[in-house]
């Protein structure tokens, strides 16, 4: 019996783990072993930073709404409460949209919040 060689396997995953690792610098996209360690911890960061997007995406738009909010005398907190108890249920996404292009609606939510403190 013939032994079984792993050259075409084994070239076929190199050149998937260099593909992958296309445009890294130096070693990090040229060298398999490191090639490897990179894109693996890409991965890792690529998790982690999708979780985080939405994180800041939140952020970005409470930090309009408050803007916003307070363009009309009144805090982001005082202004989410009001709508509570309105019983709008509005999400920060489409306030925070609302707020940046549409400021004159904008204000008719902010007066129906106030009513309602």
């Amino acid at each position: 019996m013939a032994r079984v060689k792993t050259g075409v396997v084994r070239r076929k995953k190199h050149k998937k783990v260099l593909k992958e690792a296309k445009g890294f610098q130096a070693s990090s996209g040229t060298v398999i072993k490191q090639a490897k360690q990179a894109t693996m911890r890409a991965a890792a960061y690529s998790t982690r930073d999708r979780m985080q997007r939405k994180r800041k995406m939140r952020e970005l738009w409470i930090i309009r709404i408050n803007a916003a909010a307070r363009l009309f005398d009144l805090s982001y907190s005082k202004f989410m409460n009001g709508l509570k108890k309105a019983g709008i249920e509005l999400d920060r996404k489409v306030l925070a949209e609302m707020a940046y292009t549409n400021t004159e609606e904008f204000g008719k939510l902010v007066a129906v919040a106030k009513e309602n403190l």
